[in-house]
Parts: structure tokens; C-alpha cells; sequence
């Protein structure tokens, strides 16, 4: 086949997670309804916390931002995957995947990005709990969420630029519900080898760093929590931490998940449909961890709700 340049390519076949028409309203019903338990729920956390003074914390700032970085992060994939379920067509331009992969990494980053500066909070609030209001004033937290986008939309740009210079053949059919690069790296007909090592280098260092800087933290963390000589303030200590360690573990646990079954399956479908759990399931599930293992929270959405 006559290779055909990206520029040329007017659009690609989204091919989702089934082909069985009879699958397709179950698949609509599950979607439509996980994403607006997402929105709900995360905009309810919003709304707790700008509404609530007692909220006004460093903590719950950053987790406002991280409800709509999840926001941000489903709706970049789940209404296209809706609209092609409804209306039956797979496309997608060739335009229209290329902002859906920005958007893609720059919310999936920024999530990374925010756990990492939540978990360095709870460090500075557990270990250095008298310079806490200095360390983690408004100014330096403000500071904290702008370079994380901006490293964000660093991390988005620089793999655009690596699938704006891949080469296809007349087949551009993606086994998955939105434009997954991987993908795209495996229907090229240019060789990609250099891109797929400038890929795993960026996901060192997008993904190594960040989690160094939480497993450092909680190991000083927990080294600070053990010092503690009374049981009841060392589950107090911790007590502040487990939402954002649920949180932490869902996370990564569920991309390292995808990572294990794109490497044991060689089922495009089958990536497809596990790679739901962390692009679909954990933005759901994160209002549900931080509200019911909160009490803050807690109150705040009942004072929201009465209201």
C-alpha cells in the first residue's frame, strides 16, 4: 500500500469497545450514565468546597482542582464515544483526534501532577506541621497548580509532535473508543521506533518523577506517624491521608493494570475495554472516595444540599 501522510489523512475510524449491534444501547447506557455520575459528583466537590469557608484549605483547594482536572480528563473521550454510539458512525477528523489526544494527556498529567503536590500537603502538614501556613500559603499553592498545567501541556504538546510526524497506510481504523496514540504508533507505515523510545522516556519522566515524590513522601510520612507515641493521633495522622492514598492506589493501579493486559493480550479490543477502568472508572470513583471517607466533605455537601 502507497504510504499516506497524516496531513493527507481526513479522518479516522473509531471502532469501540464492541461490534455487536445488539451491545450498543447497554455500552450508551453504562457511558451516558458513569459520565454523569463523574460531572455530578465531582462538581458537587467543587461547589462543597468554594462554598464552605471551613474549606478554604490548601488541601481541599488542591483536591477542587483535581475534580476538575477528572472533569476535564472524561469528557476529553466518553461524549465522542456517546455521539458514534448514538448516531452509528466510528469517525472521527483527522483535527478532531489530535485535540482529543492534547486534551488527553494535558488532564491525565495534570492528575498525575495534583496527586503528587497533594501528597507533598500532607507531607509539609504532617512533618512540618508549625510551618505549615507558611510553607503552603495561598500564593505558593496558586504557584503549585500553574506549574503543574503548565508541565501538563508541556507533556500534550510533546506527543502531538511526535503523531503529527507519523506516516499511515489507507487503513486508519483504531480498535478503541477514542484516539489512543499507541494505537496510532501501531497503524503507521513509517517507522516508529525512535518515537515509541522518546515516548517511554517522557512517561519516565512525567510518570517516574511524580511518583517518586509521593512514595518519598509518604515514607517520610509514615516515619513522622510511627514517632507518634499515642494510637489515637496516630490514626488522626494518618486519618488525613487515607482519601488521598485510595485515591493514589486507584490511580496508578488501574494504568498499571492496562499496562500488564496491552502486554499478556495481544487484543486491541481487549486494551480497549480495560483501559476503561482508568479513563472512565477512576474519575468516577474519586468524589465517592473523597466524600465518604471525609467528614469535612461530608458536612459541607449536606449544608449544599439543604441549601
Amino acid at each position: 500500500m502507497e504510504p499516506q501522510n497524516l496531513t493527507d489523512v481526513s479522518e479516522f475510524l473509531l471502532l469501540g469497545l464492541s461490534d455487536d449491534p445488539e451491545l450498543q444501547p447497554l455500552l450508551f447506557g453504562l457511558f451516558l450514565s458513569t459520565y454523569l455520575i463523574t460531572v455530578t459528583g465531582n462538581l458537587l466537590i467543587i461547589l462543597a468546597v468554594t462554598s464552605d469557608s471551613h474549606l478554604h484549605t490548601p488541601m481541599y483547594f488542591f483536591l477542587s482542582n483535581l475534580s476538575l482536572a477528572d472533569i476535564g480528563f472524561i469528557s476529553t473521550t466518553v461524549p465522542k464515544a456517546l455521539v458514534n454510539i448514538q448516531t452509528g458512525s466510528k469517525s472521527i477528523t483527522y483535527g478532531g483526534c489530535l485535540i482529543q489526544m492534547t486534551f488527553f494527556y494535558l488532564f491525565g498529567c495534570l492528575d498525575d501532577l495534583l496527586l503528587t503536590v497533594m501528597a507533598y500537603d500532607r507531607f509539609v502538614a504532617i512533618c512540618h506541621p508549625l510551618h505549615y501556613t507558611v510553607i503552603m500559603n495561598p500564593r505558593h499553592c496558586g504557584l503549585l497548580v500553574l506549574v503543574s498545567f503548565f508541565f501538563s501541556l508541556l507533556d500534550s504538546q510533546l506527543h502531538i509532535s511526535m503523531v503529527s510526524q507519523l506516516t499511515f497506510c489507507t487503513d486508519v481504523e483504531i480498535p478503541h473508543f477514542f484516539c489512543d496514540p499507541p494505537q496510532l504508533f501501531s497503524l503507521a507505515c513509517s517507522d516508529t521506533s525512535i518515537s515509541i523510545i522518546l515516548v517511554y522516556c517522557i512517561g519516565v519522566i512525567f510518570g517516574g518523577v511524580p511518583v517518586s515524590g509521593i512514595l518519598f513522601s509518604y515514607s517520610r510520612i509514615v516515619s513522622s506517624i510511627l514517632r507518634v507515641s499515642s494510637s489515637g493521633g496516630k490514626y488522626k495522622a494518618f486519618s488525613t491521608c487515607a482519601s488521598h492514598l485510595s485515591v493514589v492506589c486507584l490511580f496508578y493501579g488501574t494504568g498499571f493494570a492496562v499496562y500488564l493486559s496491552s502486554a499478556v493480550s495481544s487484543s486491541p479490543r481487549k486494551y480497549a475495554v480495560s483501559s476503561v477502568m482508568y479513563t472512565v472508572v477512576t474519575p468516577m470513583l474519586n468524589p465517592f472516595i473523597y466524600s465518604l471517607r471525609n467528614r469535612d466533605i461530608k458536612r459541607a455537601l449536606l449544608r449544599l444540599l439543604k441549601k
